[in-house]
């Protein structure tokens, strides 16, 4: 841990971990400012700059969110260690236990699938996750306005289930079930797919929507197969079916899950085969013989 830290973290170890506002209280109480890699990190091969991922060759949008997701990592890692963090790192844990195997078979769970789902989605104490501690602090923390509002945009992505309708120059065209509506989109994979094909995907709005109007896709696309549109539709609407507000109940489906480890369960159970730049599913979530690796207990 860099030695700028070992303050706050030996701070932090008094903190009453109940919500974000108890967290964000108690860091305004300290004396010294929390320091994380808000900036470019000379020397630091674990954090390269905006501008070392755009030299990779990533998109100039994916890079900051590239970026500001690492700011996101390393704060949840030193809170992780603590004490009064037990719930969340217990969360964490287990998932990574159950669902990212060390040894083969290698999980069908992609690092930005996994991270993005801990970081955004999980949530441990209430409506809180780790990200929204962040966010809270950020006036100790001090991430700048555009690093604070690349967060405040992955805080509010989700996964979602979309149907790919073209190719527009560069960029795919999705159009999300339900909803309807399309999104021009950079898939950061490379992975272009083919008209028809069912993208299970977490897409990033544009940053600067006069300069660049695409969105970003964020993860490793997961293609659904077996199963087509009308197949998915159903399943979706059946899950809210009655609800008031269809889709509100759709991004809180898609995002939470009817359980913790709901799509993680799917994913996992779900695999088919993969190549570099995508991995495939087959069946659907309520259809237990649809499932190359259904398990007896179902999806949670």
């Amino acid at each position: 841990m860099p030695a700028g830290m070992v303050d706050f973290w030996n701070g932090f170890l008094e903190i009453t971990m109940g919500t974000s506002r108890k967290l964000h209280a108690k860091l305004w109480k300290m004396a010294s400012p929390l320091k994380l890699p808000t900036g470019p990190q000379r020397g630091n091969a674990e954090m390269p700059s905006i501008e070392k991922f755009i030299q990779d060759g990533l998109d100039p949008i994916h890079a900051v969110y590239a970026f500001v997701h690492q700011i996101m990592s390393f704060f949840s890692e030193g809170v992780s260690e603590l004490p009064e963090m037990d719930k969340f790192a217990d969360l964490v844990a287990k998932a990574e236990e159950e669902y990212l195997p060390s040894g083969p078979p290698m999980s069908p769970l992609t690092t930005s699938y996994f991270t993005t789902w801990a970081s955004y989605d999980l949530r441990f104490a209430g409506t809180d996750s780790i990200c929204k501690c962040l966010i809270e602090a950020n006036d100790v923390v001090r991430m700048n306005p555009d690093q604070l509002d690349a967060l405040q945009k992955l805080a509010a992505s989700r996964m979602g289930i979309y149907e790919h309708v073209g190719i527009e120059g560069a960029h795919i065209r999705l159009r999300e079930l339900v909803t309807d509506t399309e999104f021009i989109c950079h898939n950061a994979s490379g992975y272009r797919g083919r008209v028809g094909e069912l993208w299970y995907i977490r897409l990033l709005p544009p940053l600067l929507p006069d300069l660049a109007r695409y969105h970003i896709g964020f993860t490793t696309p997961y293609i659904l197969v077996g199963a087509n549109k009308a197949d998915w539709t159903a399943y979706l609407k059946k899950q809210f079916f009655g609800t008031s507000g269809a889709q509100k109940a759709l991004h809180d489906l898609m995002k939470y899950g009817l359980t913790i480890n709901h799509w993680n369960e799917f994913i996992f159970q779900a695999y088919h085969h993969h190549q570099i730049d995508a991995i495939f599913l087959a069946g659907l979530p309520d259809v237990k013989g649809s499932r190359p690796h259904a398990s007896e207990s179902g999806i949670p």
